[in-house]
């Protein structure tokens, strides 16, 4: 049984180990480094973690968000330059499924808990060009693209959860 929840610091070990085993320096596609300091930071500062757990609490993902403004690394920086979002946006993201646990409806929990927990906000997220899985999976989630730009010299595309006012 998957269950979803707010992330407390007790979980910021299991998530920086999560996260630490899929950056881009490990093969994965996550930008960034995430010691469990960084991770309790954020939670310690009411930035927003959703995390999913299975059965023994098993961590099987985890969903970090933060206000615009709140430690903007140069990706996510760059990323509002092309899409600022409304007034109100967060920043989604990264987003982390266990590898042993995809293809479960993970992102599809760790998103409907995220909704609930922001209801009526906009979500602004930036996933590399060359990660078509993550792409496909966010666009089934109903997300559309609003910008692409150039940050190292990848592209990468920005998605908002806005309906399309047009």
């Amino acid at each position: 049984m998957i269950t979803t929840r707010l992330a407390t610091s007790s979980d910021a070990k299991a998530i920086s180990v999560l996260l630490t085993a899929n950056t881009g320096d490990r093969g994965g596609m996550l930008l960034g480094q995430w010691p469990r300091e960084v991770i309790e930071t954020r939670i310690a500062s009411g930035q927003s973690i959703v995390i999913a757990t299975g059965d023994e609490g098993r961590l099987l993902g985890a969903l970090l968000t933060s206000e615009k403004g709140f430690g903007e690394a140069p990706p996510v920086q760059a990323m509002l330059k092309a899409w600022p979002g409304s007034p109100d946006a967060y920043v989604y993201g990264p987003v982390c499924v266990s590898p042993d646990a995809r293809g479960l409806g993970i992102l599809e929990a760790l998103y409907a808990r995220l909704q609930a927990t922001f209801p009526g906000r906009e979500a602004i997220l930036f996933i590399r060009e060359d990660n078509p899985r993550s792409l496909k999976a966010h666009l089934r989630l109903g997300m559309r693209e609003v910008a692409r730009y150039d940050f190292g010299g990848k592209i990468f595309v920005v998605l908002s959860d806005r309906p399309d006012p047009g």
